[in-house]
Order: C-alpha cells, then structure tokens, then sequence
C-alpha cells in the first residue's frame, strides 16, 4: 500500500454522477436539504440520503440543524475549489452533456463559486489588481500589499484571517481558463457586491447579474 493522501477514495465519492451533481449544487454557496439535493441529484430521497452519508463520512460536507430541518454545505473552501477545478477539466477535455445556452453564457459572465466571485468578471478584476500593485504574485502565491490593504480598507472591505484560509488565494476559472481570486478577501469582495446592490444573485442559479448601475460601480471601483 502507498503511502501518502488516499486520492482514489475521495475520487470515488466525487465521481459518482449523483453525488458530482450534488457537490455542484452546494457550489452556489447556499447550503440545502436532503430533498433539494434528491431533486438536484436525479435521485430518491432514500438513495440521495446515502450518497450524503458517503459525503459526509469523506469530509466533503457539513451539517447544520435548524429546527426540523437539516441543511448540508460543502466542508470548506478547499473542497469547494477541488470541485471548480474538476469542473475546469471537464469544461476542456470532457464530452459537453448539454448544449450551452443562454444561462451558461450568465454563468460565463459571473457566477459564485462557493463564497467569491467567479467568471469573466472576477478574471478581469483580478488582473487589473495585479496591475495596481493592489495584490503581489510571486509564482502561484497571492499577497496583499500594504497599498491594498488601505485601498480595502477605504472601501469597507473587512479582511479577516483565518485559521486554514489564506487572505488571497488564486481559484482555478472554469469558463476563462485563467485564475480568479478567492480568499477571505474574495469573500468579502463579493459580500460588497451584493450588500451594494451592484448585483443579484439569479433563482436556482450560480449566476451573478449586474445591474446596469452596479456595473459601472463595479467596474469604477474594481476594474479603472
């Protein structure tokens, strides 16, 4: 036996096409019932609360009690840009199940992932902070500079370290094929975002719409 992490167990849960659409599902950030996750799944309430169990014995997913109900979300930000970038390789070497229409192409533009901002949008944005010097690359590592923690800071943006979550982090983009930037200070990006009103969140979706205002403002504040 090999030494090292067991990456075919945790191929095996994520592989199953019911348990895939499942984690995909709780990439909007939202965390869902037993229920929503059958029906996202494809699948009986029965086989859907095994394949939660499976998850959950993995360590892919949380469980939260509110009353009678029980809502499950993905583990952590490190499973969540796991599963983004599974959905990069699918999106560049799989077979397309479904022709992409006019909700993929929102989902182009700007979607979450997981509590950031993914998409063109979150591309654009992450470059022109490179730009500014706001954000420092050295290799595959993303640092604020002091520059940017004042310029944050100006906005209201709050940046908060946490214990196993960088500041900055570089999140593989599915739809650009390039990085977008993640972190307790993407969070707290696209908590702006919303808070602002510059953008809603779309029904039964990932998709991030801008209103025509908010797109300015998020273009002034984000991409001058």
């Amino acid at each position: 036996m090999r030494e090292g992490p067991d990456i075919a167990r945790i191929a095996s849960l994520v592989g199953d096409p019911a348990r895939a659409n499942m984690l995909n599902a709780l990439m909007g950030g939202t965390a869902l019932t037993a229920s929503e996750l059958a029906l996202e799944a494809g699948v009986s309430l029965p086989t859907a609360s095994s394949h939660l169990s499976k998850l959950m014995e993995g360590g892919l997913l949380t469980l939260a009690s509110q009353g009678r109900h029980r809502y499950y979300g993905l583990a952590s930000a490190q499973v969540a840009g796991m599963i983004e970038a599974i959905i990069g390789v699918a999106e560049a070497v799989g077979p397309k199940r479904v022709r992409p229409g006019p909700r993929d192409a929102a989902m182009r533009v700007a979607r979450v992932c997981y509590d950031h901002l993914a998409g063109e949008q979150a591309v654009a944005m992450l470059d022109r902070l490179f730009d500014r010097k706001l954000l420092l690359r050295k290799d595959n590592e993303i640092r604020l500079s002091s520059a940017g923690a004042a310029h944050f800071s100006a906005l209201g943006i709050e940046i908060q370290a946490k214990a196993r979550r960088p500041v900055c982090r570089a999140c593989l983009d599915w739809s650009v094929r390039r990085s977008h930037l993640a972190g307790t200070l993407g969070a707290a990006i696209l908590d702006k975002i919303i808070t602002e009103k510059w953008a809603r969140r779309e029904k039964d979706s990932r998709a991030v719409v801008f209103s025509p205002g908010g797109k300015r403002e998020f273009e002034r504040v984000f991409l001058a």
